[in-house]
């Protein structure tokens, strides 16, 4: 009988054995592939400028409804006093209306934010990015548009009503910036830094863009109604104007390399069951808890003093018929300074980056606490508690401005740092976290706001 030469069928099979341990040492026990696609320019900085605009549009709505205070002092003015039909701001008596209303709409703001915040990280997984940021922007879009028609109604004779239906307005479309914010943070925590510095910061630019847009409106000279026409048409344009750049922003390479061909990547090279099933929840809450507790505290100390009690802080010569004074000191000293010092901080916070450590972002964060008794002791009006102290413009400027450098540093810092600290498969997770710590600092500081002012 002819012996069967083995050997060559040996070796192939020894091959073969060889080929799919190494196959199973890249691909299986790794799940990374071989090689990593070469990640596309970002042409123009289309992507980075997107962003910047639809960090502008998570905050809009609270912006323009806060901002707009010339005209809600008219819409909620005691009608039986012969205040000036031009502007509702000049009446040096405020009713329990106009001096509550801001701190009711942030109320009314930051609950339902932190709610949706919530829920939204609890559906990412279930519901698209794309359905979730479109149709919010939709409903926000259309919420706005019956804010406008609401210019055209006289509503003095039904104030409290209307004042009802606005806090309900305000209620949803607070729900769509919720869920539109915590989407948008969820996607750019993908992204490098930069990314997550431009949506904050177009955030921060929001206040400026939306005080900036009220001082235009107010300096037309119109009604109090004229000028909320013009500033609440520019809100429109400006969330319909974003929905065309997100259908833009999808189709771009650069997106898709960091959104949709990292999901294919998983799903080529690795379980994306199996990669689902190590996110913890509990696991990115314990890495980055501190961070978490740092951005809450950073919200919650603001927001109980910002909008509600420095919206009634007066300039020193109040009263006295100077524009200055009676008209732009509100918008300009309190919404717009405030906004750029916001902005500056966030800006600051991406190139600079220190400190790393959480522990001293904790400490830093808690040491803002003094901004508290410090905006309340300035001239805020009405007050029966509280004796003012610094009842000198430039006092209050240096304070609020201080809080607000201090607020977007740390904010943008902290949103930075936090998704650093776990793999890269639970970014989004981490991310989507420090938006609900800052939903829960949002409506903590809310509801201590409407306290401070009843303190005053």
């Amino acid at each position: 009988m002819a012996s069967i030469n083995t050997t060559p069928l040996l070796q192939e099979l020894d091959s073969e054995l060889e080929d799919n341990d190494i196959h199973e040492s890249l691909v299986v026990r790794d799940n990374k592939p071989l090689f990593k696609p070469v990640e596309p320019r970002d042409k123009f900085n289309t992507v980075y400028l997107i962003f910047y605009i639809l960090g502008i549009v998570t905050l809009l709505p609270w912006n323009f409804y806060v901002t707009a205070n010339d005209y809600w002092m008219y819409k909620f003015r005691d009608i039986e006093i012969q205040n000036d039909l031009v502007t509702g701001s000049k009446a040096i008596n405020k009713t329990s209306l106009q001096a509550e209303f801001t701190s009711y709409i942030t109320v009314a703001s930051a609950i339902p934010s932190l709610l949706f915040l919530i829920l939204n990280a609890a559906i990412s997984h279930r519901i698209s990015a794309n359905k979730r940021i479109l149709g919010s922007l939709f409903f926000m879009l259309l919420l706005m548009i019956l804010t406008l028609v609401f210019v055209f109604i006289d509503t003095d004779k039904w104030q409290y009503l209307f004042f009802v239906t606005t806090l309900t307005i305000v209620v949803f479309l607070n729900v769509c910036s919720a869920i539109l914010s915590g989407s948008i943070f969820g996607i750019v925590g993908n992204f490098s830094p930069i990314y997550i510095t431009a949506t904050i910061g177009g955030q921060a630019l929001g206040g400026i863009f939306a005080a900036a847009a009220e001082i235009v409106s107010l300096a037309l000279g119109a009604s109090s109604t004229h000028s909320a026409l013009v500033y609440f048409l520019i809100g429109n344009i400006t969330i319909a104007f974003s929905i065309v750049l997100y259908v833009v922003l999808t189709k771009t390479v650069f997106y898709k390399y960091h959104i949709e061909d990292k999901l294919l990547t998983i799903s080529e090279f690795g379980s994306s069951s199996s990669t689902a099933q190590l996110i913890s929840n509990k696991v990115v809450c314990k890495k980055t808890l501190i961070h978490g507790l740092s951005m809450f505290l950073v919200f919650a100390i603001t927001l109980s003093v910002y909008p509600g009690v420095t919206v009634l802080i007066e300039s020193e010569g109040h009263g006295n018929g100077n524009k200055w004074n009676d008209l732009y000191f509100i918008p300009t000293i309190t919404y717009l300074l405030f906004s750029i010092g916001d902005y500056l901080g966030r800006i600051s916070a991406g190139k600079i980056q220190k400190p790393k450590k959480g522990s001293i972002i904790l400490i830093l964060s808690l040491a803002r606490f003094v901004f508290i008794p410090l905006l309340m002791l300035c001239n805020a009006q009405p007050r029966f508690y509280w004796a003012v102290v610094f009842n000198k413009d430039y006092q209050y400027i240096i304070i609020s401005f201080m809080c607000a450098v201090s607020n977007g540093y740390l904010a943008n810092l902290i949103a930075i740092l936090a998704p650093k600290k776990v793999d890269d498969f639970e970014k989004e997770t981490a991310s989507l976290m420090m938006a609900v710590f800052m939903g829960v600092g949002l409506a903590l500081g809310s509801v201590m706001s409407l306290v401070m002012v009843k303190l005053l």
